[in-house]
């Protein structure tokens, strides 16, 4: 086990008593900079050492389950922090939107065409199962259309809105959905999601000793990301005010912190030539944004009166039904080659460009 695998971790519970009793935070000064640079130093080796005891218990699991672990305890850090800014001072209704929306462009543009380049360079083309890869799609195309396109076409409460029954109707439906996917994925057509290039099962190695010590940490991993999430909301509203950054920006950090350890583990599996495990990394992430994160968020909002915008403005609804016409056509000869990562990084590129230039 490497250092950081536990110093990272007990560095936030530190950071965070320290900075609670004196009062830490971020400011356009120098200690205030100075703070920001040691919370994201921390907060991302946590993250890191959150990823890495997860990959240690994936591994006595084996395929999908292990993705499907690292799945969740991404989501996990993913909701303590947008829910954490949406309770800040400055109330963010837009946030829960912003940041899955970025998820989904980030994983099915930019980290898939990512992963289809590097692929396709090393070994000119890689192999998936459509079966598995069409399921995907399938529950993610529904998913994104009912929390992200349909509020701005209801008439209970007309605008970018769910009135409390309809958000709560959704995120049940949501949950519902995701627990039917993650059934197929795990029980019913496992063989869907395990490419000719896997890992074999892992044999029962290691000690059930050092397998709690790995379960131990990661549980701390998680807690101490939670823990710093406040601080970290902080930081990215003030620079975000301070820089004159559209708000859409902060949902594009969030989204870029929270899959920066599933980015790594997709492009090492390409690299591997497992692109199956890298599809599974990345289209996992964002089906368990919308069908864990939105639904989790959507309680918080409800149990406190507050209001969430989830209807997407029209620029976006034609990005993302571009995204989507795209990957279908990506993904539907079980075959990949370089064009079709460059198409994706293109469309990536075209998402990034407005959230600054709308």
């Amino acid at each position: 086990m490497p250092a950081s695998a536990w110093a990272f971790p007990a560095a936030a519970a530190l950071l965070f008593a320290a900075s609670s009793v004196f009062h830490l935070d971020f400011a356009p000064s120098a200690l205030g900079f100075g703070f920001a640079a040691v919370l994201l130093v921390v907060l991302f080796g946590t993250v890191f050492a959150a990823v890495h005891h997860a990959e240690t218990v994936a591994h006595r699991l084996g395929e999908p389950y292990g993705t499907l672990l690292l799945t969740l305890a991404v989501t996990l850090i993913e909701v303590s922090l947008i829910t954490t800014m949406m309770l800040g001072d400055k109330v963010v209704p837009t946030l829960a939107r912003d940041t899955v929306f970025a998820v989904v462009m980030i994983v099915c543009n930019g980290l898939v065409g990512l992963c289809i380049l590097i692929g396709g360079l090393r070994f000119k083309e890689q192999e998936f199962q459509i079966s598995g890869v069409s399921l995907y799609l399938s529950v993610l195309i529904v998913l994104s259309t009912i929390t992200l396109i349909l509020p701005n076409y209801t008439f209970t409460d007309p605008g970018p809105f769910y009135s409390a029954a309809q958000l709560a109707f959704v995120s049940f439906a949501t949950v519902v959905l995701y627990v039917l996917f993650l059934y197929t994925q795990t029980i019913r057509h496992k063989d869907y999601f395990i490419g000719e290039h896997a890992e074999a099962a892992p044999v029962a190695s290691g000690s059930a000793k050092s397998l709690a010590l790995s379960i131990g940490l990661l549980a701390l991993a998680l807690l101490g990301v939670v823990l710093l999430a406040e601080k970290f909301s902080h930081v990215v509203q003030t620079a975000n005010d301070w820089m004159g950054a559209p708000e859409a920006f902060a949902g594009l950090v969030v989204a870029g912190l929270i899959l920066l350890p599933e980015s790594l583990a997709a492009i090492g599996a390409t690299r591997r030539n497992d692109l199956q495990k890298g599809i599974n990394l990345a289209l996992g992430s964002s089906l368990a944004t919308i069908g864990l994160t939105i639904p989790a968020v959507s309680t918080v909002a409800l149990l406190l009166d507050k209001r969430m915008v989830l209807g997407l403005e029209s620029q976006e609804a034609v990005i993302l039904v571009l995204t989507f016409f795209v990957s279908m056509l990506t993904f539907g000869t079980g075959r990949t080659n370089i064009l079709f990562g460059l198409v994706h990084l293109v469309v990536f590129a075209v998402f990034v460009f407005l959230v600054f230039i709308p």
